[in-house]
């Protein structure tokens, strides 16, 4: 089943279908298929899904996705190795559909191969970052328009999703490094004609403590064209929670996007703009400036039938300030640095089997890479296969 390709945190994935899902709650017919983790493509998830009778629960649907990647880099920095086998995925995913009361949880282990930064293998992702129960919640669905998730919820922000499976590309891109990921908190979601909207409030960036406002709204032209405004912003006073997940500097600011999708064809183009802003930090021992990272993004994708796709990414990130005027280093290459993107991700499905290769390049404009931190540039390479269930 393929999922219609808008991230926004799942506006199109998990809202858009929200008409479905709660009209299903009321009808007597077939549980809906699920769409839960959602799948951006041009991977598609199994059309036909395991399914068993739960008793007094109902119908329970059993997915999941086994996966392994190699990956080769150049400018690696100390400590990192050039190459790398491992497992990307050893998920399996549990899904309720219909009723009043459903639910979606997602248990197992993974990596999260991004641009620009260290690869941390599955072995240690999982407790340094959602743990073996990655995502998941309770959805109570009064109405076809209407429904409220409590749990660990995929984040309303950005246009690519936190697991490799999911996205058009193998790795996640510059932009998604400034946004969350997972949180845990409650959400409402509520559709009427073209207009889908998501308000949450959750942990911000894994944070566990409950002081972020999230909200995502999605406007469907038509069938080939769809627009989506998202933001997140931290409420409470200053948090000094730091750990892998949770980013002292992201999780104290605000983030903004604007995401545009244009399916035509075997095209798929979908450009957007991201902008986050942290505030002065000084009381927590941090930056003693507010800063702002600016960013813009290409992900377009071509298919030339149903096994094989082409899809591409380009990015431009920059962050403002400079290294000595109290700045924070919000991407990781030095206050006021500039970083670009380009990834080739050539992919091969066939019915439930996937491979996919992928070439990628960053560029930053001050030396971050290499074991001495003295290089400008790092190209990656990988392969990707496996199966979804």
């Amino acid at each position: 089943m393929k999922i219609a390709i808008v991230k926004t945190a799942t506006l199109t994935a998990l809202v858009s279908s929200l008409t479905m899902l709660g009209a299903v709650a009321h009808a007597d017919t077939a549980p809906a298929l699920p769409t839960f983790p959602a799948v951006s493509g041009p991977l598609t998830t199994n059309a036909k899904p395991f399914s068993f009778d739960a008793g007094p629960v109902g119908n329970v649907f059993v997915t999941g996705v086994v996966s392994g990647v190699v990956q080769a880099q150049s400018n690696p920095v100390a400590g990192v190795a050039s190459s790398q086998t491992d497992i990307s995925n050893a998920q399996v995913f549990i899904n309720k559909t219909d009723g009043l009361i459903q639910f979606a949880g997602q248990f197992g282990s993974y990596s999260l191969p991004a641009l620009g930064v260290p690869y941390l293998k599955a072995e240690k992702i999982p407790q340094a970052t959602y743990g073996v129960f990655s995502q998941g919640y309770v959805k109570i669905v009064p109405s076809d328009s209407f429904n409220v998730m409590v749990g660990k919820l995929p984040t309303l922000i950005g246009d690519e999703y936190t697991f490799s499976f999911e996205n058009m590309n193998i790795q996640r891109g510059l932009l998604w490094g400034q946004e969350p990921a997972v949180s845990r908190g409650i959400q409402a979601n509520y559709t009427t004609g073209p207009v889908a909207v998501s308000v949450s409030f959750n942990d911000g960036y894994y944070s566990n403590k409950y002081d972020t406002v999230s909200l995502a709204a999605t406007y469907t032209l038509d069938s080939s064209n769809i627009f989506v405004f998202s933001g997140s912003g931290h409420t409470g006073g200053k948090s000094d929670v730091s750990t892998f997940a949770t980013s002292p500097y992201l999780n104290n600011g605000q983030i903004y996007n604007l995401i545009y999708t244009h399916t035509t064809g075997p095209w798929t183009f979908q450009p957007y703009l991201q902008y986050n802003t942290v505030p002065d930090l000084t009381s927590l021992g941090l930056s003693t400036k507010e800063t702002s990272t600016t960013g813009a993004a290409v992900l377009a994708s071509y298919k030339f039938n149903d096994n094989v796709s082409l899809p591409v990414r380009a990015e431009y990130i920059r962050s403002s300030g400079n290294a000595t005027d109290g700045s924070a280093n919000l991407l990781g290459y030095g206050a006021g640095s500039k970083a670009w993107s380009l990834t080739v991700t050539p992919t091969y499905q066939y019915k439930i089997f996937f491979a996919r290769a992928e070439l990628s390049y960053v560029g930053v404009d001050s030396a971050a890479f290499g074991k001495n931190a003295d290089k400008k540039n790092q190209v990656t390479g990988l392969l990707e296969t496996g199966f979804m269930f």
